[in-house]
């Protein structure tokens, strides 16, 4: 069961650059910035009241934020929920016949996520986020 919009995800050509943009413009500041080797990416968190904004650039270019950066340039790329149980949201969308991106959960900055195919989705890409506790 979904708990909350946990962020929503803007793939960016260059971080530093949308960064000072975003200050310029809304008075926001980067809370937490770092970069995911496993992904390819490199990504800051924007906080904005409960939500998070997260800017993601790729730095390898073969990577799903790189090929959508190339084709669409700057935008938004998908929306996360979070979720209490991870494992068991995503055994009850596969046994309801939902496509997977990601059939086990995996790291990211937001904790452990995993995403749904867009097709199962009318063409929106939904990331699912499990918290990690600290």
């Amino acid at each position: 069961m979904l708990k909350k919009i946990d962020h929503i995800a803007i793939a960016v050509k260059s971080i530093d650059e949308t960064l000072k943009v975003l200050s310029d413009v809304l008075g926001v500041k980067c809370e937490h910035m770092e970069e995911i080797p496993d992904q390819g990416v490199k990504a800051a968190a924007i906080k904005v009241g409960d939500v998070t904004i997260e800017l993601v650039q790729p730095v390898k270019p073969d990577t799903g934020i790189a090929k959508f950066v190339e084709t669409k340039g700057d935008g938004i790329h998908h929306i996360a929920f979070e979720v209490a149980d991870l494992e068991k949201e995503l055994a009850a969308l596969e046994a309801k016949g939902v496509a997977l991106i990601d059939k086990k959960p995996r790291k990211g900055m937001a904790g452990m996520i995993a995403f749904l195919h867009p097709k199962a989705t009318k063409g929106v890409l939904i990331e699912l986020v499990q918290k990690i506790k600290k």
